[in-house]
């Protein structure tokens, strides 16, 4: 078995046709059918469909486990670059969108200023579509919002921050005076998150515990937009305390929900294998550029502080 036959068939499923693949690989298309039957006669079995063109359920075992072997094979230069105190290469990270606003300036500043030479991709995201990608080895971290359902991720916390409901400040709640109750809130349509998403799921459990059903006025997967829908206008939302920027204060409000607990934002990663230097150094960075903030946004805390 040979990495570059690993290379064309992770090329396909990720480029999805031959001809894509080779493109990416920088050969020809002959090159990648020709490492892909020789896989295929090694191993036994069809990994790609010809009709199709995806991948068999042999070719997805053999993806997740290529991904693993490659970007072990990618970390070994970079742990040798990092015994001569110049830890180079590519780290891919994701990222929720709430996090992200304010994190990754700080996380750019302190990369450029401590490891110039690695190179950083974030994609951005909601747990949901960023989760199976750290599972499958496309991200190497990611931060998230907790609980994380993959039993192959390992968690570390990072901050925790508050869940306000916002509402314009013409809103019958916004003069209410002291945390609101989920009682209510309950009176009034909500744009909130799809059933079982991590903040839907603590609403839920909130609401549960002391008997409230809330109105969906409708539900997304994604707070981003969310957010966006409540600052056009088209109703109020629980979000993180962070979704309130400085210049919108100006019209709408955030307001404290006594049953609803903080939200916890936890850094992943894979919880088998060895990370490579580039990797440990951004999981380190972004512990250090929270734990040093002399003073946090708005609405956000360090773990230590959550009680």
């Amino acid at each position: 078995m040979e990495i570059r036959q690993l290379e064309a068939l992770v090329g396909i499923a990720e480029h999805r046709t031959f001809s894509a693949a080779a493109d990416a690989l920088g050969t020809v298309q002959s090159n990648i059918s020709s490492r892909i039957s020789k896989l295929e006669t090694e191993l036994g079995a069809e990994l790609i469909d010809r009709a199709t063109g995806s991948l068999t359920e042999s070719g997805n075992i053999v993806v997740d486990r290529a991904r693993r072997v490659l970007h072990e094979i990618s970390a070994i230069a970079s742990d040798v670059s990092e015994l001569q105190s110049d830890i180079r290469g590519q780290v891919n990270l994701g990222m929720i969108g709430t996090a992200g606003r304010w994190i990754v300036p700080l996380l750019l500043e302190a990369q450029r200023e401590r490891y110039p030479h690695i190179a950083l991709r974030i994609t951005e995201g909601t747990n949901s579509a960023i989760e199976p990608q750290v599972a499958n080895g496309h991200l190497d971290l990611a931060v998230l919002a907790w609980p994380i359902s993959s039993p192959e991720l390992v968690e570390s916390d990072l901050f925790i921050e508050d869940l306000l409901l916002i509402v314009e400040k013409t809103h019958p709640l916004a003069s209410n005076d002291g945390p609101l109750t989920l009682q209510q809130v309950s009176e009034f349509p909500l744009l909130l998150p799809l059933p079982d998403t991590p903040i839907r799921r603590e609403i839920d459990e909130a609401c549960e515990a002391v008997g409230v059903t809330l109105q969906p006025l409708v539900e997304l997967d994604g707070l981003r937009t969310i957010a966006s829908l409540t600052f056009d206008g088209h109703g109020p939302s629980i979000l993180p305390a962070t979704m309130l920027s400085k210049y919108l204060q100006q019209q709408f409000v955030g307001l404290h929900i006594a049953e609803i607990d903080r939200r916890r934002a936890v850094l992943v990663q894979r919880r088998f294998g060895f990370p490579a230097a580039p990797v440990r150094a951004i999981s380190s960075l972004l512990h250090d550029v929270v734990s040093s903030l002399e003073v946090l946004p708005k609405g956000v805390y360090r773990p230590s502080k959550a009680n």
